[in-house]
């Protein structure tokens, strides 16, 4: 496919041929190319990679193709599905591959073009699917790379809900291409439960057709650096978005979500909340949110947030939420962020009633995180998060002093 990178023209603004070029403001004027000579390798400098560890993830620059062994793939893929849905290899070229899917970085690009087979998960129209989808993806070592293309496509009326699993390790570009046809309700939930050595850079397209809906849910908790920027396009009348995310990031980790939600076509609706707890030093998470309402979007309605919770000195957390209107025939857009310690009231609260401090903080961080646990409907999934969550507050930083006050 042609290259499509361009340097577009930004709120009026255009690049003298004698000056410097007008940088890239807002996503959805960000250049996109299948072609990864088009991006070059990120300096730091560019708007989308300026809060990002370049050097760890380096690995995802170079244009290696998959390093795997005969009988000993770097990622292994077990797909469990009900039935009726079809999963089935799907070609660079080939419908639906690409119909809404563009790269925007070079890792995506990368992926694109040395990922041959795409997996393809069709979920039959009118199908009302009882049974989870899910996608288990297991790294087998972090020096071996791996690229894969996802395409998630569910045709008319049908309602299903898409887990991808990430474990083991690995250094792993991946690209997740969902299509929501009208009428559809789909939810998709990525889970990053790498060991602590992996590279992950993930991007998520969605369109969401003509009264569809779609529930996007990113779950973060294992890495050494994770990055899944998602992008939701609300084109058809009627189609609904919920953008949800949690991460917990320990000492060494970054975690890292740039969520995009476009609203096009009129009377559209949606929420975008993110959740972040971080402990140990160098615990770091990046979360960038843009909504744009474009002109035909008329009729909508959206709200975006996102919040975090540092429990231990040291850890950082960068939260940066966006909005832009192009129409003023809207019922109601906003957006919110807050990044703090503990509320010392509740904490106060509680330890007047006889329990102990330091549980006192783990009640607090399991309240703040169950708005968004309690919003994947996943009994097996749930479980696993709320035992890992209990895990990470029974390890080292959150008690004392020190995880109060910086």
């Amino acid at each position: 496919m042609a290259s499509v990178a361009i340097e577009p023209a930004q709120h009026g603004l255009v690049a003298h041929s004698d000056g410097p070029v007008v940088p890239v403001q807002t996503r959805d004027e960000r250049p996109t190319s299948f072609d990864p000579a088009d991006f070059g390798v990120p300096t730091g400098l560019e708007v989308n990679w300026r809060f990002a560890p370049l050097g760890r993830l380096a690995p995802l620059f170079e244009a290696l193709p998959a390093d795997d062994r005969p009988d000993d793939p770097a990622v292994v893929f077990e797909i469990i599905a009900p039935d009726g849905v079809v999963a089935s290899p799907l070609a660079r070229g080939t419908a639906p591959r690409g119909e809404i899917f563009r790269p925007e970085d070079l890792p995506s690009a990368l992926a694109w073009q040395l990922c041959d087979d795409a997996l393809h998960l069709t979920v039959p129209a009118d199908a009302e699917l009882a049974d989870r989808v899910r996608v288990r993806m297991h790294g087998n070592g972090a020096h071996r790379r791996s690229n894969a293309h996802i395409v998630i496509e569910a045709k008319e009326n049908s309602r299903a809900t898409v887990v991808l699993g990430h474990t083991g390790s690995a250094q792993f570009a991946e690209n997740v291409e969902i299509i929501v046809r009208d009428g559809a309700h789909l939810t998709v939930i990525a889970v990053q439960d790498w060991e602590d050595d992996a590279i992950h850079a993930s991007l998520h397209q969605a369109r969401v057709d003509r009264d569809a809906s779609l529930k996007h849910i990113v779950v973060s908790i294992g890495g050494g650096v994770v990055r899944v920027n998602p992008t939701v396009r609300l084109a058809g009348a009627g189609s609904q978005g919920e953008l949800f995310g949690l991460s917990f990031a320990d000492a060494g980790q970054h975690l890292e979500n740039q969520v995009f939600l476009h609203h096009e076509g009129p009377h559209t609706t949606g929420d975008v909340l993110y959740k972040g707890a971080l402990q140990g030093e160098s615990a770091r998470t990046v979360w960038i949110g843009d909504v744009l309402i474009g002109h035909e979007a008329v009729g909508t309605n959206t709200y975006e947030a996102n919040r975090n919770l540092v429990l231990t000195p040291g850890a950082r957390a960068d939260s940066i939420p966006n909005l832009e209107i192009e129409t003023g025939q809207i019922l109601g857009a906003g957006h919110a962020s807050a990044t703090g310690r503990f509320d010392d009231e509740q904490v106060f609260y509680l330890t007047s009633r006889g329990i102990t401090e330091v549980e006192a903080r783990r009640l607090v961080v399991r309240g703040f995180l169950n708005e968004i646990v309690q919003k994947i409907d996943d009994e097996e999934l749930r479980s696993r998060l709320e035992a890992v969550i209990e895990e990470e507050l029974a390890g080292e930083g959150l008690s004392g002093e020190g995880a109060a006050r910086s």
